[in-house]
């Protein structure tokens, strides 16, 4: 029984040993690779994490830029248009004021024509009364030479 297992004792140290062997080193290197490996893509991962957190970050603070710029113009538009408004309002203000002064001066005009032809119309009347006879009328003629004479 000693001799049967030494022969196969030797047998498989000969044959089987060194198959065994290379089996479990090729297994080993290949877990020592994969193990290589899936810490290569950890670190991977690692890098691509800290780049997406860069990148959130720069797409963060470029839309705060974008919302302070699309305020900031939002503020400029307001601006602007409160000083449109007021130089059309001031504008319509001087527009309104020539035009008062204008029918003003037209009101004045057509008072002082209506006040003219009234004092005419007046003074026609008292000469007419006045001067009804025609002794008056001569008496009339005659100072308003003499006034005209001695105005000259």
């Amino acid at each position: 029984m000693l001799l049967a297992f030494s022969i196969v004792f030797f047998i498989l140290a000969k044959f089987a040993w060194p198959t065994i062997l290379s089996s479990l080193k090729q297994r080993e290197d290949h877990i020592t690779t994969s193990l290589k490996k899936a810490e290569e893509a950890a670190q991977s991962l690692a890098g691509l994490e800290e780049k997406g957190k860069a990148i959130i970050a720069a797409a963060q603070a470029e839309q705060m830029r974008m919302v302070k710029e699309t305020k900031q113009m939002n503020e400029k538009m307001v601006a602007e248009a409160k000083l449109q408004a007021k130089q059309e309002a001031q504008q319509i203000i001087d527009d309104a004021r020539a035009q008062i002064a204008k029918e003003k001066a037209q009101a004045i005009a057509e008072i002082r024509s209506e006040v003219a032809s009234l004092s005419i119309g007046m003074a026609e009347k008292i000469l007419r009364q006045e001067l009804a006879d025609k002794k008056a009328q001569e008496q009339y003629i005659e100072r308003l030479l003499k006034e005209n004479v001695s105005a000259s």
